[in-house]
């Protein structure tokens, strides 16, 4: 690789997205496709697969090795875990997190989805819709995943037939209307033959659409992060009480939406106190102008009382500061939710004590029935209210994820239980 080609891919956009399925639809062989064709493996993990296909019998290479690592993934043809692959070309960086297909990995998936610009939602052609791929549908609505693509696959099995490409398409489309998903694209293949993955097929003529892989380097995702609202939680106070810089006192943390410019007047919630900005400073250097999702060091004009997990806001802008809030729910621990329980609640870079004080009703993923539960098992989604010891300063998680979600911590164990998105204001002034 030349200098020229280390710097552009340095500097090129990142693309995360995500694989979901059932069982057997074939989304670790599209990755493993993906990988192959785009010629992101090395010479020796091929080997290795090659040598691992021949010992079960089985012929050519199997593909969906590359992603299937877990022994118990291989042993029983499924993907547990959320796998992540990394793999680059000249126009993009990928990540791709293939996410489990069962529903009792449901945790899985939204922890995989949580940060993924798209969706590749596979379809086995022979099958057509299932409950699973409305499932799967329904999380990436929830999450808020801005472009969604429906993979229909294994289309060498079904004599590449328009019709049936056509009837699944219409079919999807009809569950579709009741989620909140702007932009599906449907694509024709198959991962097995690499038809229309990276490669465009003779067999798919009849589709004009674009290939996967083309779609994956072009989509656009300039406005899937918030450009307009400047909201920075600070991490770290730093101050370093050196010789050459006593008095220094900076404020770090990574901006998560908007931008922010020398001079700009600023708010710091929740206390409300102003200031002004004096430095912004990038890697060691100083810059003019800041912008998400960039980690920096801003310093003030004035000596503030600030801390870690506060929010620096633009002067005029207005996120909610509140103690009660509605938000969707995943509950991701073997432990049931107990609603006598104090837990604690991550939001950016604060956490407070909170409770769960009441449940509206849990979601049926496979129907979108609501039903009505006192409690809370592992996977279930559920609509809930909740009430924090301390303020924390949020905005819907639909118009701005990076501080509409938080997590869900057992401060006995200190694992994460459960992860939630923040929901409107109105939903959240009927609580």
């Amino acid at each position: 690789m030349s200098v020229i080609e280390k710097i552009s891919l340095d500097q090129a956009e990142l693309l995360r997205f995500i694989t979901a399925g059932s069982v057997d639809d074939g989304k670790s062989t599209l990755i493993g496709r993906l990988l192959h064709d785009s010629k992101s493996i090395f010479e020796d993990q091929l080997t290795s697969i090659a040598n691992t296909t021949q010992k079960r019998g089985l012929q050519g290479v199997d593909l969906s090795l590359l992603t299937d690592g877990l022994q118990a993934e291989r042993e029983q043809g499924i993907t547990i875990d959320v796998a992540y692959r990394y793999f680059a070309t000249p126009k993009r960086k990928f990540i791709i997190a293939d996410t489990p297909g069962h529903e009792q990995y449901t945790r899985n998936m939204v922890t995989g989805a949580s940060t993924a610009n798209l969706a590749i939602i596979l379809i086995d052609a022979r099958k057509g819709v299932l409950v699973q791929s409305r499932r799967h549908a329904y999380l990436a609505s929830l999450v808020g995943i801005p472009h969604l693509v429906v993979a229909v696959n294994k289309m060498d099995l079904v004599d590449y037939s328009q019709s049936l490409f056509e009837k699944i398409c219409n079919e999807f489309d009809a569950f579709a209307e009741k989620l909140n998903l702007e932009n599906i694209i449907y694509i024709p293949m198959s991962a097995l033959n690499g038809d229309m993955v990276v490669e465009r097929s003779d067999h798919l003529g009849w589709y004009q659409g674009t290939t996967l892989l083309d779609l994956l380097e072009t989509v656009s995702i300039e406005d899937d992060i918030n450009r307009e609202d400047f909201r920075f939680p600070v991490q770290w106070v730093c101050r370093p009480q050196s010789r050459e810089l006593h008095d220094f006192r900076g404020y770090m943390g990574r901006i998560e939406s908007g931008s922010i410019r020398i001079g700009d007047e600023i708010t710091l919630l929740p206390s409300n106190l102003s200031s002004q900005v004096k430095e912004i400073i990038v890697h060691e250097s100083s810059v003019d102008e800041a912008f998400a999702p960039q980690s920096v060091t801003l310093t003030l004009e004035d000596h503030v009382d600030i801390s870690r997990g506060d929010m620096l806001v633009k002067a005029g802008e207005k996120p909610q500061v509140t103690k009660t809030f509605n938000a969707m729910l995943c509950w991701f621990s073997e432990q049931p939710l107990d609603l006598d329980r104090k837990y604690l609640i991550k939001q950016t870079t604060r956490i407070v004590k909170a409770i769960i004080s009441r449940i509206d009703f849990r979601v049926d993923i496979n129907t979108l029935n609501h039903e009505t539960v006192n409690t809370l098992r592992m996977n279930d989604i559920a609509h809930v209210g909740l009430k924090v010891q301390g303020p924390i300063v949020c905005d819907d998680y639909a118009s701005n994820r990076a501080t509409g979600c938080f997590i869900i911590i057992d401060e006995n164990s200190n694992n994460t239980v459960a992860a939630g998105m923040i929901l409107p204001n109105e939903e959240r002034s009927q609580a």
